[in-house]
């Protein structure tokens, strides 16, 4: 068996990836899929367009690269986190469209859960602050809205799953009903602690125990393909959501090490160990995978605004044709003349918190150019990913003395160079960038013995480039002073409700 199938199914779009042993890609394919917006803050997705599309690339993914099935080792899954499906178990039909993570539908029911003093209790046993992000309040909503479904839900006929539990179902024709740790800590129902779903919690949020699928572990046989899904069954190896199976993919099997996902916005992901650590600057306390050598954790903070300050400079203000100018023009300086951006579109996440602040430009004179504003938009993505790291330092106790960087603006090599010297530390680009897809493989290869163990996965992940800081600690402390002030004036500008 020649290599590993990994399905990545997104929030936009359905990939199917080929790994061979080396960790190297064989072959691709990739289908977008509709985003539903049924009115303002709602966002859905159709259950049976995400399995279409997603098994069909894997299809085409294997017809490109001329194998079939009995080449695949095993599948490994990941996803996007925190959408929400119910389905028939009968009839696999799923009782209403899925109700995705961006959705904000059920904000005043968290509101009332809040209300009602339940914050210390769920942050204490799932690491997770309330928020309409979760899948918990998401699973309510749609036991109250779809008629009978709740009735339907306690009678066990009705099951809910994450996505990665919707595939799993479909893709073994409905003999498996299961979930991993990774993505059962994201739903607010799932107690770290006890390693299990918490009835108490289920009781906050009217969820019946009837529905929920086994929690087994992120690297293990979860069964095989149904006849009709390839021409060959094929074990099922491995699972896990799409930020956790990115630090596995970054080979971050250590406590301390840590990886950057640079998209739209920038997921911050370490590995805390075998023990949960709770956040005191409100980071999630996540599990990043388990094994059969046991759980790990992460500390988990999320930028919201940073490939997107790109795309602003580039539809916003028309200063950049493409996204990929932005480091020629950006280059072009060499510092931003003073000119700091504070990039609070839509409020400041972690570790700041602060919905009610908006973006800010400050600094400029009439020597400032727009190549100054550039560099400064860069700058921004780079500072912000060091306020979550250097919390994350004062959580976990330990010193990051290197972060791994993967999505799509790693390429920038400026942007990554910028990151190196605002952490005064080095700055790793792997080969493969794929992280995601690749850490679903490897979870589903350690499975089925395609890797022998961590050590073997660890030689697979090769190095593309190392940025080594530059600057002077100095210098970099004088900016960052200077980068607190610049927040201070964008923090609190709206007025509150």
């Amino acid at each position: 068996m020649s290599c590993i199938l990994a399905l990545d199914q997104g929030t936009t779009s359905s990939r199917a990836i080929l790994f061979d042993h080396q960790g190297s890609i064989l072959q691709t394919a990739q289908r977008e899929f509709t985003q539903i917006y049924p009115q303002a803050g709602w966002v859905e997705h159709d259950p049976r367009e995400i399995w279409s599309s997603q098994i069909a690339v894997a299809r085409e993914a294997l017809a490109r690269a001329g194998l079939r099935a009995r080449d695949i080792a095993a599948i490994g899954i990941t996803n996007q986190r925190e959408t929400t499906l119910i389905w028939d178990r009968r009839t696999g039909e799923p009782v209403h469209n899925a109700i995705v993570w961006q959705d904000r539908r059920t904000a005043a029911f968290c509101d009332e859960i809040k209300r009602a003093g339940h914050e210390a209790l769920i942050r204490d046993k799932t690491g997770l602050v309330i928020d309409a992000y979760f899948s918990g309040s998401k699973i309510r909503w749609l036991l109250d809205n779809v008629p009978g479904a709740r009735h339907r839900a306690r009678r066990g006929e009705l099951a809910f799953g994450t996505v990665d539990t919707w595939l799993l179902w479909n893709l073994t024709g409905g003999v498996v009903h299961a979930t991993d740790p990774s993505n059962a800590s994201r739903t607010l129902l799932f107690n770290l602690g006890h390693d299990t779903w918490d009835e108490e919690l289920l009781q906050i949020f009217g969820v019946p125990r009837e529905i929920l699928p086994d929690v087994r572990a992120s690297s293990g046989i979860f069964g095989e393909t149904a006849r009709d899904v390839f021409d060959a069954p094929v074990p099922i190896g491995g699972v896990a959501g799409d930020q956790q199976a990115a630090l596995f993919g970054q080979g971050c099997f250590a406590r301390g090490l840590a990886k950057n996902t640079y998209g739209t916005g920038c997921f911050l992901l370490m590995n805390i160990g075998p023990k949960s650590i709770p956040s005191r600057h409100q980071l999630l306390t996540t599990v990043a995978w388990k094994t059969r050598d046991g759980a790990h954790y992460a500390l988990e903070g999320s930028v919201f605004i940073a490939g997107a300050v790109v795309q602003w400079l580039r539809d916003g203000l028309g200063l950049i044709r493409s996204s990929a100018e932005v480091e020629e023009l950006a280059a072009s300086v060499p510092d931003t003349g003073g000119v700091y951006l504070v990039p609070a579109f839509a409020g400041l996440g972690a570790p700041h918190w602060d919905p009610y602040a908006r973006g800010v430009l400050t600094g400029l004179t009439r020597g400032t150019t727009a190549a100054h504003i550039a560099r400064a938009a860069l700058e921004s993505i780079a500072f912000q990913s060091a306020d979550v790291l250097d919390v994350m330092e004062e959580d976990s106790g330990m010193a990051i003395g290197e972060l791994r960087v993967d999505g799509g603006a790693c390429a920038n090599n400026l942007l990554m160079q910028i990151q190196a010297d605002i952490l005064q530390v080095p700055v790793a680009r792997p080969k493969v960038i794929e992280t995601t897809a690749l850490g679903a493989a490897y979870l589903a290869g350690l499975a089925v013995g395609f890797w022998k163990d961590f050590s073997e996965v660890q030689r697979v992940w090769l190095v593309d480039r190392i940025f080594e800081p530059r600057k002077s600690a100095d210098e970099i402390a004088f900016r960052r002073r200077r980068w607190e002030e610049a927040l201070r004036r964008a923090r609190d500008w709206e007025p509150h409700s």
